[in-house]
């Protein structure tokens, strides 16, 4: 699957099939995308939890505050993408340019484990209305937890959405 045809097809999945596994080598390809995600100076200041089973779960109810991201609980496998401290190039350039360089990064690896997952035929959503506190006492985290991202099948007959994007000319200017 080329990068345009997972862009066009890649959507936030809602509705997962709880029933069907991710499969190990699916999974390995989706973290291995994520291990090569450029970040600033190379430092990768995040940290990729990987939650099934019961932990899932319970990560998943920690997501669900205000009756919001309720298909959670659907997805075999939850990642938890938590802050790790800068490396010291990077926390510099931070300080000097007033520049949250940690924020872009998980930014670029949640986008790049999204496209890896759909062109492993996979869904994903990325859930930031989460109960940090909760979720770093169950995965035993020391860092702020930023994001978190749904893992799985789309139930059967998942339709694909139109995409509600601006137009071009509105998003971008050329100078």
């Amino acid at each position: 699957m080329d990068f345009s045809s997972i862009a066009k097809t890649r959507q936030s999945c809602r509705a997962y099939d709880k029933n069907k596994p991710v499969e190990e080598e699916k999974l390995a390809a989706v973290l291995e995308a994520a291990r090569l995600a450029p970040s600033a100076c190379n430092g990768q200041p995040y940290c990729i939890t990987v939650c099934r089973g019961e932990t899932a779960e319970q990560v998943a109810k920690a997501t669900m505050g205000m009756g919001l991201n309720h298909f959670a609980v659907q997805a075999p496998v939850l990642l938890v993408l938590s802050e790790e401290p800068y490396v010291k190039s990077a926390a510099l350039g931070a300080k000097l340019k007033n520049n949250d360089y940690r924020s872009i990064d998980i930014g670029i690896v949640a986008a790049y484990i999204t496209a890896e997952a759909t062109a492993q035929g996979l869904g994903t959503c990325i859930l930031g209305w989460l109960d940090d506190g909760r979720i770093r006492e169950i995965c035993g985290l020391r860092y702020p937890v930023r994001l978190v991202i749904t893992l799985g099948y789309a139930q059967q007959g998942d339709p694909l959405r139109p995409k509600k994007r601006k137009a071009l000319d509105e998003l971008v200017s050329q100078k």
